[in-house]
């Protein structure tokens, strides 16, 4: 007689287990359940595949010899099964995402859940400039990018809030804030601030180079910049500032700027943003996952 598959999937996971009530549970049925289908397959076999008591379950001889047989089969077919499934969801192929600066903490272990959760699907990470946030996912260059709120086009639909840090100022070693461990927002207005360059709008270039303070002091514009790079080499050779979040600051240090906290600023918080109408089954998974990374300030 055939030998059935639930049969060695049961065989297989007892093997891993030795203990039936742990085997049933991976298997989402009873002990009961578990006993039947190996006494069916060591009847088919002609052969005790396991000595059980009240105490332990362990392999006989017999059985170690027909694990290590069947055990690659087996895992060859669940892993086909598997891929085999993931093709009829569309959970597979590759995934552009793309950042501004650096994919800091929550959002790297965001890529490594999904990919853990989907291993035929990859989610390849894409720099972006600062002066461009949103034209690649617009422009249909990449599927979705990680992005700072605000996300104010129509056009795009956005998840939830993936990490929320506070923002920090940026200067050079040299400038007189660099010595202070706080600076108030309204301190702002005595520095000259990079301007980020477009077509980022201006809503989005605002909260890191606000023209003006919380108490409306208007903020004095210098050199302008496109991408971080640019903005950091002009913070260092003191022809600006420009606001961070915390979590870049700290994954960019270098030896001639200096980030000093700002008290009286809202949150800079991250989330994942895509077009309308481009919803494949692997983006969803993707915003799926996102939900799942949330991480509070």
């Amino acid at each position: 007689m055939s030998v059935e598959f639930r049969e060695l999937e049961c065989f297989v996971v007892l093997s891993e287990e030795l203990h039936f009530t742990r085997t049933a549970a991976r298997l989402y049925t009873s002990q009961a359940r578990v006993s039947q289908l190996l006494r069916h397959l060591e009847d088919r076999i002609g052969a005790r595949l396991f000595e059980r008591s009240s105490r332990r379950v362990r392999l006989t001889p017999q059985g170690e010899l027909f694990l290590a047989e069947v055990r690659p089969a087996y895992v060859t077919l669940t892993g086909a099964v598997d891929r085999a499934k993931a093709r009829a969801r569309g959970i597979e192929g590759v995934l552009r995402i793309g950042f501004v600066g650096t994919p800091y903490g929550a959002l790297l272990d965001l890529v490594g859940d999904f990919r853990a959760r989907h291993p035929q699907a990859r989610a390849d990470l894409v720099e972006m400039p600062l002066s461009d946030p949103f034209g690649p996912v617009l422009r249909g260059e990449i599927d979705a990018a990680f992005v700072t709120l605000p996300v104010g086009d129509p056009t795009l639909r956005t998840g939830p809030v993936i990490a929320a840090d506070p923002l920090v100022l940026g200067v050079s070693t040299r400038h007189p804030f660099a010595r202070r461990a706080r600076v108030d927002a309204e301190d702002l207005a005595d520095c000259v601030f990079v301007e980020i360059a477009g077509p980022a709008p201006a809503p989005w270039r605002e909260l890191q180079s606000p023209t003006v303070t919380p108490g409306g002091r208007p903020i004095p514009r210098g050199p302008g910049a496109g991408t971080l790079q640019e903005v950091l080499s002009l913070i260092a050779g003191d022809h600006g500032v420009l606001l961070f979040c915390a979590q870049f600051a700290a994954y960019n240090g270098r030896p001639d700027v200096a980030f000093v906290s700002v008290t009286g600023l809202s949150e800079s918080a991250v989330t994942l943003t895509w077009r309308r109408g481009d919803e494949t089954a692997l983006l969803r998974a993707f915003v799926a996952a996102s939900g799942r990374q949330v991480v509070p300030a």
